[in-house]
């Protein structure tokens, strides 16, 4: 009875739907209450008990058509009628023959499913495999003996022997075909959402640098479900613990209506800042790839960090929070890159208007983000900015989207900023933007 309840929460999680152990044991006494018998009413209680989001309510409404869409199998005695005149000695399966031209829709069914949990359909990952498991399936109900047959009937030839050829390799296409409906929609319950996965995995480690126009979509909604997880790590109440330091004072003063018996134990709390970050990007054509995924990212989580400041800059720097919050962001990047980008790259001007203008904003609480290549064409870096913008931070953290080897080399002067940032790393892949993010939010928590 759990067997199908079990095959149909790992299809959910495969799915990205995420099912915890005691939420299985919920689903599985809800099974047990209700059964099988009121799909409706099936259909509804696992969703409460398994989808936690809109989004995953969708997600279980989808399966769950796909996976209890089967037809009804028949009934144990009908079945061991039907097999008493149909199966052969031992454990043999029906003849595929005559299952097929029987044209009895629950038998074949069963056979299909019996062949089905034989193969192993349910462990298909990816689409590629549909052949595979559907050549297993007809295996299973008795292939051989169908091919044994055929090509005795080839080599019979005649009139008698083409005509029952022809047949035999009409009733082999049909079985074929039940059997590639049954693996196919074992993808879908099981497959795609894992493949799904594997694309995604793939995406994420696939260089920035390398993405086209046919990534973006994909690359968008990874964007979202990376911001969607870190927004949940990083948003979670903090509760106070009973443990730490004895905070004697304030638990003198508590109880001070009390004789002093300490009833009402206080226990030091360390401060947390909330989050702060002001992010400035070169968004010279070198790094402006970087610099859309890096936004994308941040903006995703504006919940998560409300106060959050970004600059772009290839020679002089600007503001550009109210072009990302009036606009679509592909529309608000373009608007960015045409008043931002298109100048000669400077460093130290960048750092002179921040200097000039919004110097005010960077504070003890501040994480100052900085992605860029650090290429000033051989202008002056004002390493004395920088190192003032530092120490009035809480932290620098400097992204760099070009590999190691190459720091310092021709006129990249980023050795003469690491020595003030608090981090310094390169950056490739959305996999590595999603880990800066992370350790920039976990200073904080």
């Amino acid at each position: 009875m759990e067997r199908p309840l079990t095959n149909f929460i790992r299809a959910l999680r495969s799915s990205d739907v995420r099912v915890s152990t005691g939420e299985a044991l919920d689903a599985a006494r809800t099974l047990k209450l209700i059964g099988y018998a009121d799909r409706a009413m099936l259909k509804d209680s696992l969703a409460c008990v398994l989808a936690k989001s809109p989004e995953e309510k969708v997600t279980h409404d989808e399966l769950f058509e796909l996976y209890f869409s089967r037809e009804d199998l028949p009934s144990q005695s009908a079945a061991t009628g039907r097999n008493d005149d149909t199966a052969t000695a031992g454990n043999e399966p029906p003849d595929p023959v005559e299952l097929m031209e029987s044209g009895d829709e629950a038998a074949i069914t069963l056979a299909l499913e019996k062949a089905a949990e034989a193969a192993g359909v349910d462990d298909i990952r990816f689409s590629t495999q549909v052949a595979y498991f559907a050549q297993q399936m007809v295996k299973q109900m008795g292939g051989g003996r169908l091919q044994a047959r055929l090509l005795e009937a080839l080599q019979t030839g005649g009139q008698d022997g083409d005509s029952e050829a022809q047949r035999l390799i009409d009733i082999r296409r049909a079985l074929t075909m039940r059997a590639r409906e049954r693996a196919e929609k074992a993808f879908d319950v099981f497959g795609a959402g894992e493949t799904q996965q594997f694309r995604d995995d793939y995406a994420a480690d696939k260089k920035l640098s390398a993405l086209d126009r046919s990534d973006m979509e994909r690359m968008k909604r990874l964007v979202a479900k990376i911001a969607k997880r870190l927004a949940i790590k990083h948003s979670r109440r903090r509760k106070k613990r009973n443990r730490g330091q004895l905070d004697v004072r304030r638990t003198m003063r508590a109880n001070a209506g009390l004789d002093g018996v300490p009833f009402n134990v206080i226990w030091r709390q360390k401060r947390r800042d909330r989050p702060k970050i002001l992010v400035i990007c070169d968004v010279s054509g070198s790094v402006a790839q970087y610099v859309r995924f890096l936004l994308l990212l941040l903006w995703s989580m504006k919940d998560v960090v409300p106060d959050l400041h970004a600059f772009a800059f290839s020679f002089r720097l600007g503001p550009v929070d109210e072009t990302l919050e009036q606009n679509d962001f592909e529309v608000a990047m373009a608007k960015i890159l045409r008043e931002y980008g298109m100048g000669s790259t400077s460093y130290g001007q960048a750092w002179s208007d921040l200097k000039m203008n919004h110097e005010q904003l960077i504070d003890r609480r501040s994480t100052l983000l900085i992605m860029g290549d650090a290429r000033s064409n051989y202008g002056d870096p004002r390493v004395d900015l920088f190192r003032d913008f530092a120490a009035r931070a809480k932290r620098v953290i400097w992204l760099n989207p070009e590999a190691e080897p190459l720091w310092g080399t021709g006129d990249s002067v980023i050795p003469r900023y690491r020595p003030f940032c608090a981090q310094m790393s390169h950056v490739a892949t959305l996999k590595d933007l999603e880990r800066a993010v992370d350790e920039i939010l976990s200073a904080y928590s």
